[in-house]
């Protein structure tokens, strides 16, 4: 069985192939390793692979894992839904968020901020096929939360996140990532700055990539199958 290193080696040369068969630069697209429910001795694994992004679904499980390795700079992202009652913990320790669309709750996250720690990076979800499983916003609500959130200071608005019907389609899937794609050029032909698009797990990297994302979120490939929280 490879190891979390092998794993980890391996994907990057997917990533770099898919790029490079789609015309892109496999340096503008950063691998995301979700963590969720895999233990430190996996993420520190992972960090000697040269892993220093990680994405937590679960605030209760990614508390005792930031604070263990908090010795190590590793950048922290929250990708899971919002509550209000942890945008605190949220905002204090964590460096980007990837599934916000609620203004309440970014309101509260940038209130909650501390001080000393630089602007928190935000991804706005978005829910392109109205899937009720599904958290985010609608197309047409995306330009007047964009406007919403230009007043909060110590949030950082970096681009869009997605995902399309849990199908092997690919060509569904590309239509789902080219659509988040040309919502992110049509915001900034507005006139804001998004330079991010969160997009793409372990079964539909592919077609991601090939759509524009510059950020992907793999964690059965690297971790192996999930483990019971």
């Amino acid at each position: 069985m490879a190891t979390i290193e092998e794993r980890l080696s391996q994907l990057r040369g997917q990533i770099s192939s898919i790029a490079r068969s789609c015309d892109r630069d496999p340096s503008r697209i950063q691998l995301l390793a979700v963590s969720k429910t895999s233990p430190v001795e996996d993420i520190l694994a992972a960090v000697a692979g040269g892993q220093q992004a990680f994405g937590e679904n679960y605030l209760q499980d990614a508390l005792p894992k930031i604070h263990a390795l908090q010795h190590l700079e590793l950048e922290w992202h929250f990708i899971g839904r919002i509550q209000s009652n942890k945008t605190r913990d949220i905002a204090g320790h964590f460096s980007w968020v990837h599934a916000l669309h609620d203004f309440k709750h970014a309101r509260r996250l940038n209130e909650q901020r501390p001080a000393d720690l630089p602007a928190l990076n935000i991804c706005i979800q978005l829910n392109l096929t109205g899937e009720r499983s599904k958290g985010g916003i609608g197309a047409d609500e995306l330009p007047d939360l964009l406007e919403k959130l230009q007043n909060l200071p110590h949030l950082e608005l970096r681009g869009l996140m997605t995902m399309p019907p849990a199908s092997a389609d690919e060509k569904l899937q590309r239509q789902v990532f080219g659509q988040l794609r040309r919502l992110l050029q049509q915001m900034n032909d507005r006139g804001h700055r998004l330079d991010t698009l969160s997009m793409g797990m372990s079964g539909d990297m592919q077609a991601a990539i090939c759509e524009g994302a510059t950020m992907v979120r793999i964690g059965t490939a690297i971790f192996g199958p999930r483990k019971n929280k």
